[in-house]
């Protein structure tokens, strides 16, 4: 049996926290090629995960916040902004489920957030096509604030 409590998401967390990316995984799946991937994801304020999909292979992709504060984005094929959720347990919405072929991306709103992801496997990583062309590139720090900051500003509490 493998224990979720808090213990290992204050270990994730400090991993996150001296990451470049601010976000670090621990994995529960013992190969990636496992049919289904759950991992915790330990994201930290400012870590940027680029407007994406997951096609060919199609897989939908399923975020729990166990602690902190996320919104999660859905976008259409230009990049506009289709829908938007906060995710909190504070906030009594736990999680989402984003389907195949969907663009999406997150903002984290709370240091310390810890979310369960689950996907279906084999991990795969993504490929130019599934990466949005009009998201900013993560090497362009100065785009990247910008994007975040509009995204946030889209938020109705």
């Amino acid at each position: 049996m493998k224990i979720i409590d808090e213990k290992l998401l204050d270990e994730v967390s400090i991993e996150a926290k001296s990451s470049p990316r601010k976000r670090m995984n621990y994995n529960f799946h013992e190969d990636i090629e496992d049919p289904v991937n759950r991992m915790l994801n330990a994201l930290e304020v400012g870590t940027y995960l680029p407007p994406h999909r997951h096609h060919n292979p199609d897989k939908a992709e399923i975020f729990l916040v166990l602690r902190g504060k996320i919104a999660v984005y859905t976008f259409d094929e230009l990049g506009e902004v289709l829908t938007s959720q906060i995710v909190s347990p504070k906030y009594k919405c736990y999680g989402v489920e984003i389907p195949p072929c969907t663009w999406h991306s997150l903002v984290v709103l709370e240091e310390d957030t810890v979310i369960y992801e689950i996907k279906e496997g084999p991990y795969q990583p993504l490929g130019k096509d599934n990466l949005a062309p009009w998201g900013p590139n993560v090497q362009d720090k100065n785009a990247i604030a910008l994007f975040q900051k509009k995204l946030i500003n889209l938020i109705i509490e």
